[in-house]
C-alpha cells in the first residue's frame, strides 16, 4: 500500500511539475502536447522542450538521492547519515571547480563528467583510507575518512574560488543545486550511471539487512563484509555522483527521506530502498514546484527550497523519541 501510494504521489507531483510554472498550463493542454507530436503551439513547445526534460531529470535525481541516502545510513549505521559523508559531494565540487578554473568549462552539460570524476575520486580515496588498518573498512573508519577528505576538498575549492573570481561566478550557479537550465542532454548523460547505481543498490539491500545484525553475525551467515561494503559504496558513488554532477549539491533529500520512510517500513531494506527512491522523487519535484510558485515571475532554486523546508522539519523529526530509537 505504501509503494502504491508513493507511485500515485510521484505521478501527481510530476504532473504538477509539467503544468505549473511562471506560465501555468492546463492538464488537458499538457496531455495534448505529450500525445500529439505535430502540435506546434507555444505551450506545446514549453511542455516538450523545457518542462518535460526538467521533470524527468527531477525524477531521476530524486530517486538517486533517496536510494543513496538509504544505503549510506545503512552502511554507516547512522540514521543521520548523508551521501556527502562519504566524500561524494566534496569530490564533485572539486571536479567542477577545476573544470572551470583550468579548462574554462561553462555549461551544465560540460560540468557533468568532471563532477562525476571528482565524486568517483573522492569515494575511492575514502574507501582506501577507511580500509587501512587491522579492522578494514568499518562504519567508523569510513565516516572519519569521509569527513577528513571532505574538509580537504572543500578547502581546495575555497582556495581556488578566492584566487579566481571568474571561477566563483560560474561555480555559484552550480553549487546552489537546481533543475533549471538543464536540458535533455544532461539527463541522457547521467541516465546510464543512475541505472547501474539502482541495480547495485537492489543487489546490496539483502546484505545491508545482514550487516544490521552486526558484522560478526553477518560473517557467520556467510556474508562477505568487504564485498558488501564495496558494492554499497559503488552504488552510492554512481547515484549521488551522477545526481550531484547533473544538478549540483542538493541537501536533505538523502538525509530526511530514508529517515522518514524507515519510521513506516522499519529497517528492512527490501522495502526501505524502493520506498526511499519514490519518496525522494516526489519530494524533489514538489520542492521544485514550490520554488516556481512562491517567487513568480522568477523562481527559487530547488536546493534553496529544500534547505528552507528541510532544516526545521528535520530538527523536529530527530526530536521524536520513536525515530531516534531507530
Amino acid at each position: 500500500m505504501l509503494l502504491a501510494g508513493l507511485v500515485v504521489l510521484v505521478a501527481v507531483t510530476a504532473a504538477l511539475s509539467i503544468a505549473v510554472g511562471t506560465r501555468s498550463i492546463g492538464l488537458g493542454t499538457v496531455w495534448q502536447a505529450l500525445t500529439d507530436p505535430g502540435l506546434a503551439s507555444e505551450e506545446a513547445v514549453i511542455v516538450r522542450e523545457l518542462r518535460l526534460p526538467r521533470t524527468a531529470l527531477g525524477l531521476m535525481v530524486g530517486l538517486a538521492l533517496g536510494v543513496a541516502g538509504a544505503l549510506t545510513q545503512g552502511h554507516t549505521r547512522n540514521p543521520l547519515g548523508d551521501p556527502g559523508l562519504l566524500g561524494v559531494t566534496a569530490g564533485a565540487s572539486l571536479g567542477v571547480v577545476l573544470a572551470i578554473w583550468l579548462l574554462g568549462v561553462g555549461t551544465p552539460a560540460g560540468y557533468v563528467w568532471f563532477a562525476f570524476a571528482g565524486a568517483l575520486l573522492g569515494t575511492v580515496l575514502v574507501f582506501t583510507l577507511g580500509s587501512l588498518g587491522r579492522g578494514g573498512a568499518t562504519p567508523v573508519t569510513l565516516a572519519l575518512a569521509g569527513a577528513a577528505l571532505s574538509a580537504l576538498f572543500f578547502a581546495l575549492v575555497r582556495a581556488i574560488l578566492v584566487s579566481d573570481t571568474d571561477s566563483l561566478d560560474s561555480f555559484r550557479f552550480w553549487v546552489v543545486g537546481a533543475l533549471a537550465g538543464r536540458d535533455a542532454d544532461v539527463a541522457w548523460q547521467v541516465a546510464p550511471f543512475l541505472a547501474a547505481g539502482l541495480l547495485l543498490a537492489l543487489l546490496n539491500a539483502p546484505a545491508l539487512d545482514l550487516l544490521g545484525l552486526g558484522e560478526d553475525v553477518a560473517r557467520g551467515l556467510g556474508q562477505r563484509i568487504w564485498l558488501a561494503r564495496l558494492v554499497g559504496l559503488a552504488a552510492v558513488t554512481l547515484l549521488c555522483g551522477a545526481a550531484t554532477a547533473a544538478c549540483g549539491p542538493i541537501a536533505f533529500v538523502g538525509l530526511v527521506v530514508p529517515h522518514v520512510v524507515r519510521s513506516v517500513t522499519g529497517p528492512a531494506h527490501r522495502w526501505l530502498v524502493p520506498c526511499s527512491a519514490l519518496a525522494g522523487a516526489a519530494l524533489l519535484l514538489a520542492a521544485d514546484v514550490i520554488g516556481r510558485v512562491v517567487a513568480r515571475p522568477g523562481e527559487l532554486q530547488v536546493g534553496i527550497v529544500l534547505a528552507l523546508l528541510g532544516a526545521p522539519f528535520f530538527i523536529a523529526l530527530v526530536r521524536r523519541r520513536r525515530l531516534a530509537g531507530l
